[in-house]
């Protein structure tokens, strides 16, 4: 089995990471905009299209509000693994700021390489769109 990890730091509080990871059915609009276009949720499974057409069907396996954690697992769309277990948290860091662990489990391994590559340009987005949420004044 392949791991995909990546983990970097954002300057937004944990509980303001948080609001934003926790929200399973609005990936395109509040954690990773332009880089998932579009996000459909039906109960504990969410449809996200990403900018490159890929189509992935994502079932939510664990919300954990304690640890700040999302786990899901891919059950269908363009994207055929044997084996699929991501998962995204958001842990407080000593200066206030958060560490964002991003995790994949993938079979087979020659999915990891494009896994890899997708996560990177992911994170790259997703800490843009947190540290531009986190600096918006509260209404």
């Amino acid at each position: 089995m392949a791991s995909v990890h990546h983990e970097f730091l954002v300057d937004a509080t944990p509980d303001e990471v948080w609001d934003v990871l926790r929200d399973f059915g609005a990936v395109h609009e509040r954690l990773a905009p332009g880089f998932v276009t579009d996000t459909r949720l039906d109960a504990d499974t969410r449809t996200v299209t990403f900018a490159d057409g890929t189509v992935v069907v994502e079932r939510l396996v664990d919300l954990d509000p304690v640890r700040r954690r999302v786990a899901y697992t891919v059950v269908g769309g363009s994207l055929h693994p044997s084996h699929h277990h991501a998962w995204m948290q958001a842990v407080p860091e000593a200066d206030g700021r958060t560490r964002f662990i991003w995790h994949t489990d993938v079979l087979p391994e020659v999915l990891a390489t494009p896994i890899a590559e997708s996560v990177e340009h992911g994170a790259a987005v997703i800490r843009s769109a947190l540290e531009a949420g986190a600096s918006k004044p509260i209404s």
